[in-house]
């Protein structure tokens, strides 16, 4: 598949109109739907994704790049917000969606975190599976958009508690030379702090708070053909 990165947070704006993107009575039956993930970085969803045994698309690979003047700044910092839904395209993230629920298949950036760069461009092809996972930081995001486009199946926030997810975070952050240490550990501090709000927001918008255990019974309910009771966001 692609690769991938992790950050969570901040206010964005709402989805103002959605004749922006397409009318949803003029689409055909869709055979495939999308189980979005989210969750705070670090917070296992891509154990769960791999877990699952479904097909995954990485939304951490529509991170804007670096040079990208649009990017936010952590109040008060001249560190970039990568936690800030406004780091990340989010247009571009549910037309990949589209297309994969559409037709199978899709081309989506594959982008390096320790450059804050897309590399490349990259193929996923699920073929003809009914269902599959698009994990992300900014899942919740698009939540109402992917409903509107009738291709969602559900939605699921994981959550496993501040200091843990600080901890497995930061190891994986450091392992994998994601950006400076120093900034890894301002950003987890932030993180950690921040955490039970990112978790409220990410519900508020449609997803449904978890642990990894309930995550995987949701998912093989909704492999399963057996739908789960969606919320709807505010």
């Amino acid at each position: 598949m692609t690769r991938a990165s992790k950050p969570t947070r901040g206010v964005v704006q709402e989805w103002s109109d959605a004749s922006d993107w397409c009318p949803v009575s003029s689409h055909p039956p869709i055979p495939t739907r999308v189980v979005l993930l989210c969750g705070p970085s670090g917070s296992g969803k891509s154990l769960v994704s791999a877990r699952s045994g479904l097909p995954v698309l990485r939304l951490d690979d529509f991170y804007k790049e670096g040079a990208d003047p649009t990017l936010p700044q952590v109040p008060g910092s001249s560190d970039i917000d990568w936690d800030h839904p406004e780091s990340w395209d989010a247009a571009a993230a549910v037309a990949a969606i589209e297309r994969l629920c559409r037709t199978g298949r899709t081309e989506v950036p594959v982008y390096d975190i320790s450059l804050s760069a897309r590399t490349g461009e990259n193929t996923v092809d699920i073929g003809r599976t009914p269902l599959f996972i698009a994990e992300g930081v900014f899942a919740a995001e698009i939540v109402r958009r992917c409903r509107e486009l009738g291709v969602l199946a559900d939605a699921l926030c994981l959550s496993r508690g501040p200091l843990r997810t600080f901890r497995r975070r930061f190891v994986r952050d450091l392992k994998e030379g994601r950006k400076s240490v120093p900034f890894l550990l301002r950003r987890g501090w932030r993180l950690m702090r921040a955490e039970r709000s990112i978790v409220a927001r990410q519900t508020a918008l449609g997803a449904h708070a978890c642990d990894k255990d309930e995550a995987m019974g949701r998912l093989a309910a909704a492999a399963a053909g057996r739908s789960t009771t969606l919320r709807t966001a505010a």
